[in-house]
């Protein structure tokens, strides 16, 4: 049986457990061949004992599919290229880029220090650009070639990235940073065939582990709402040519809920033609606040 995925080859970062292993499972299951890319580190960053994306390479193999393992910091120039590199040099071509990989260090902003917003921000944050700069290069070469390709790239961003979330400020402020690079990387790319999309989503994972403490064992029966599974199956439609015509999008999804996101947008306004003095820009502005939306509120709070 044909899959919706099938002959497509797909990168995953972080992908050796959690969300990344779930999305490597589901576009395996539909047919494409992987590039299942972890660096093997520990909850926080530091290096660990274990290879999960040679594990989870295995898992698929074994269940008939192809792929192949890559162990390398795509948050460095040379493991973003080895990484493209390594899809290339395997199947002879790319098609699809799910930047997945991070890892928390949470703390109060005030306690916060410097090596952990750096840690977590390159990790979030330039990992996703160095991976997306260096297939959208490769794809972009190949439109000016006169092979336009069907790219897609599907970035991970977070509620905390929406709202903000109490203790998170490095992790929010790079999740933020992604919705930003998506919609500028949707802006530039269109022209090369590269659609590029993210979602928010919400799992049980190593990352959430204290966030869904009370979910953390699976129902016996029923439907389990807080799987990485549920994620997946739109990561995999972003991610193959069905979804033709959607990009610079951000979808938020958990368990069997999917819901477009609508960002910053003009709410109220007031202009008066001329300078306001500072205490005609305070009532104005306590005017327009009466008339918006409230915000959501930030997670934690």
């Amino acid at each position: 049986m044909s899959g919706i995925c099938d002959g497509r080859v797909v990168v995953v970062t972080g992908a050796g457990r959690g969300l990344g292993r779930a999305h490597a499972l589901a576009f395996a299951a539909e047919g494409a061949r992987l590039v299942v890319n972890d660096l093997g580190v520990g909850l926080d960053g530091t290096p660990a004992a274990d290879s999960p994306a040679g594990q989870v390479a295995e898992e698929i193999r074994a269940a008939g599919g192809q792929a192949v393992a890559h162990g390398g910091d795509i948050a460095t120039t040379e493991g973003a290229a080895s990484l493209i590199h390594t899809a290339l040099e395997t199947y002879g071509r790319l098609d699809t880029l799910v930047n997945n990989a991070g890892f928390l260090r949470d703390r109060m902003l005030v306690n916060l220090d410097e090596d952990d917003w750096d840690a977590v921000v390159r990790v979030h944050l330039k990992g996703h650009f160095l991976p997306l700069r260096h297939a959208a290069a490769h794809w972009r070469a190949e439109a000016k070639a006169g092979r336009t390709p069907v790219a897609r790239i599907v970035n991970t961003s977070s509620g905390a990235g929406l709202l903000g979330s109490v203790g998170q400020g490095n992790y929010s402020a790079a999740k933020a940073g992604i919705i930003g690079l998506t919609l500028v990387a949707a802006a530039e790319l269109g022209r090369y065939g590269i659609q590029v999309n993210a979602i928010a989503p919400a799992a049980r994972t190593r990352m959430t582990q204290h966030t869904f403490a009370d979910t953390m064992t699976a129902p016996a029966s029923g439907f389990d709402a807080m799987s990485p599974d549920n994620v997946s199956p739109l990561v995999v439609w972003l991610g193959s040519a069905a979804s033709a015509g959607v990009t610079g999008r951000v979808f938020e999804t958990e368990g069997g809920r999917i819901t477009v996101m609508e960002g910053w947008r003009a709410g109220p306004t007031a202009d008066k033609g001329a300078r306001w003095t500072p205490a005609e820009a305070g009532e104005t502005a306590r005017r327009l606040l009466g008339e918006a939306q409230a915000p959501g509120a930030v997670y934690g709070a």
